[in-house]
């Protein structure tokens, strides 16, 4: 039994990166319930409980990526790998629970308007941006490499969007007593953060599926496996993704020569890492003795 997965620099920083961004998340949801016990605010209250559903998201981000290192177990043999695929799914849940949520809630404001003391709800939702944007950034060298991470960017990201809504809502409020603009405001965030998810949840099925995952393109490594020398054909190929960083490859290669069974195998390997794939389950056959199961 053995696990391929170290700490790697790239790993410490990703976990550097989400330690600091809960960090600063509790830290502005202690600062808001303050403030919001202080005056009375159920709006403020409201958004601290919702910031704290931020924490919980980036906890189970890096829960993930921990279970991830572990080494393989005789009951998980690939590990915990998987993990970080389904933190992905969770994430996009979340976001899309959270479009419901503002869905619902604009459509209340629309109905019964209520006064808001704009600059004060401009002021905290400010800190939001600032709160929700510095973590967003944190994740962004690492969004395109990874889509656990890159759910942990969707969802600061979209917070910072909402936060930065809320701050347009409420200078607009204080200048012109237009409240209509909060629920406005709320439709149109709502729509953002469902474009911007949809993707995320769509991959995340994907993989969770066994499908082929997104950036690898079967007919270049078909071809990768045709151009090695010394393979005859190949047929059984299966290609899914062992986490959202990790892709996973059997086939059944055909070969002209047994005896060149080796360096087929090394430089098919080779080729099959420049294609994305790192984890290759190659079986050697020759023409006369093909299998026949499927």
């Amino acid at each position: 039994m053995h696990h391929h997965h170290h700490a790697s620099p790239s790993v410490r920083s990703l976990d550097r990166a989400f330690v600091i961004g809960i960090a600063i998340n509790i830290a502005f949801i202690a600062v808001e319930a303050v403030i919001g016990f202080w005056q009375s605010s159920m709006g403020l209250l409201a958004d601290a409980g919702h910031n704290l559903g931020d924490v919980a998201s980036l906890a189970l981000s890096l829960i993930a990526i921990k279970l991830y290192q572990k080494a393989a177990t005789k009951k998980f043999t690939y590990g915990f790998m998987k993990s970080t695929i389904l933190a992905s799914f969770i994430n996009a849940v979340i976001l899309l629970v959270a479009v419901g949520g503002i869905v619902v809630e604009s459509i209340n404001q629309l109905i019964n308007p209520k006064p808001l003391e704009g600059l004060t709800v401009a002021a905290v939702a400010g800190i939001g941006v600032i709160v929700n944007g510095v973590t967003a950034y944190l994740f962004l060298d690492h969004k395109d490499k990874d889509l656990n991470v890159k759910g942990s960017f969707i969802h600061m990201a979209m917070d910072a969007l909402v936060s930065l809504g809320v701050v347009v809502a409420g200078i607009v409020i204080h200048y012109t007593g237009w409240y209509i603009i909060d629920p406005i405001i709320g439709f149109v965030i709502a729509i953002v953060i469902v474009k911007f998810t949809w993707g995320l949840l769509s991959d995340s099925v994907r993989l969770s599926m066994d499908g082929v995952p997104e950036g690898i393109d079967i007919e270049n490594v078909e071809k990768c496996i045709l151009d090695t020398e010394g393979v005859e054909s190949f047929h059984h190929l299966h290609i899914w993704a062992l986490s959202t960083t990790d892709n996973a490859l059997t086939v059944h290669v055909v070969l002209q020569d047994i005896k060149a069974m080796e360096n087929v195998k090394f430089n098919l390997k080779e080729s099959l890492k420049q294609c994305g794939i790192n984890h290759a389950t190659i079986e050697f056959e020759l023409e006369e003795c093909q299998c026949k199961d499927s």
